[in-house]
């Protein structure tokens, strides 16, 4: 069921590329001005609001003169470097209209992978709400490497919104919502009004669509995105960017777009931090036996439940527990190396000397 978002509480709106981006190169003026309206509409109704954008590479490309997307990682960092102050700044000119100031704020996954880091920059997001400044969120692309990227905005965007305690999370794309087939094939295809983030139909579309007209993350992030925010205890509204009122009917309880409900039994904040703040290293493969364990008693990863290992990690790493096919099953701070795991799986813990992963450091998401 749609619920209104309590007034005073944070919403994190997420847009992406293809809202942004004119198809020739540069940034398209229309839909950028028609974000801010949608961000100004929530601030003025009493809902501090937190952007995150996208459209930086595509602002760098016409300023450089450029008509194609570089293909090489240092090109598509210089574009980054160029555009991300280009964008900004067309914001900024824009909310200044609005007599709202703007704070750009750079986020890579390192940021957050430390516990003090991760609290300051939650700091940081909260004093600038509480001073009425808009926070315009986005990736590091300039400095990020692989190991450290969220790997989309969308991802970022259900960080974010953990990080500030929103109340609703409002992912604006080119389509009106999820659909349960391709709308752009099928031309019966239905509009998903509502779903919770444990239905099937969520890991078909993710399974059948990981990429798709919603911009370079596609269907398959958003719905990664969306299920991270509602471990968080937030909902999310995945709706059309050219919806002029959408965010706000959306914060209001209206059904607009595709509502997935928050999950009642949230996580602590320590295992969200674990589970979405922390960089994987690895993956750790088990059998049937301990996904019951760990998923019916909450228990702790034994080695005699372990069937492989993924990667190279050391002891305090995070790692993924996946099962036999790799689909995950949760993650967790290891106890055990990654060349000592590969010696002792399936081994007793006596002979092992302890828990692979500790219960108190491991997050369960079957």
């Amino acid at each position: 069921m749609r619920t209104p978002a309590a007034v005073d509480k944070p919403i994190v709106v997420k847009v992406g590329s293809s809202n942004l981006a004119l198809a020739e190169g540069g940034i398209n003026q229309e839909g950028l001005t028609r974000i801010v309206h949608q961000v100004e509409a929530l601030w003025d109704r009493g809902h501090p609001t937190v952007l995150v954008s996208s459209g930086a590479v595509a602002a760098g490309l016409s300023t450089m003169g450029l008509t194609e997307r570089p293909t090489d990682l240092p090109g598509l960092q210089v574009a980054a470097a160029v555009g991300q102050s280009k964008l900004v700044e067309r914001y900024a000119a824009k909310f200044a209209e609005r007599d709202r100031i703007v704070g750009q704020v750079l986020i890579t996954r390192d940021v957050v992978a430390g516990r003090g880091q991760y609290l300051h920059a939650r700091e940081a997001l909260d004093r600038m709400l509480e001073l009425g400044i808009v926070p315009i969120v986005n990736e590091n692309d300039t400095v990020v490497v692989d190991e450290l990227k969220f790997g989309d905005n969308d991802r970022l965007a259900a960080i974010v919104s953990h990080l500030v305690d929103a109340a609703l999370l409002v992912i604006l794309t080119d389509t009106p919502g999820l659909y349960d087939n391709d709308p752009r094939l099928d031309g019966k295809a239905q509009l998903i009004t509502a779903v919770r983030d444990t239905d099937e139909i969520l890991d078909a579309l993710h399974r059948s669509r990981k990429a798709g007209s919603m911009g370079s993350g596609g269907v398959a992030t958003k719905i990664a995105a969306a299920r991270m925010a509602a471990w968080s205890g937030i909902p999310t509204v995945i709706a059309s960017a050219s919806d002029r009122d959408a965010p706000l009917r959306a914060v209001e309880g209206e059904e607009v777009g595709t509502w997935i409900a928050p999950r009642q039994d949230k996580l602590a904040a320590r295992k969200l931090w674990i589970a979405f703040g922390l960089p994987s290293w690895g993956r750790v493969i088990v059998d049937d036996g301990a996904i019951a364990a760990l998923r019916d008693r909450g228990s702790s990863l034994l080695a005699v439940g372990v069937t492989g290992v993924d990667g190279m990690f050391s002891v305090g790493d995070a790692v993924e527990v996946v099962d036999q096919e790799g689909n995950l099953v949760g993650k967790g701070l290891t106890r055990v190396g990654s060349s000592m795991l590969a010696q002792v799986a399936g081994r007793h813990t006596s002979e092992v000397g302890g828990e692979v992963i500790h219960r108190d450091d491991l997050v369960v998401l079957v």
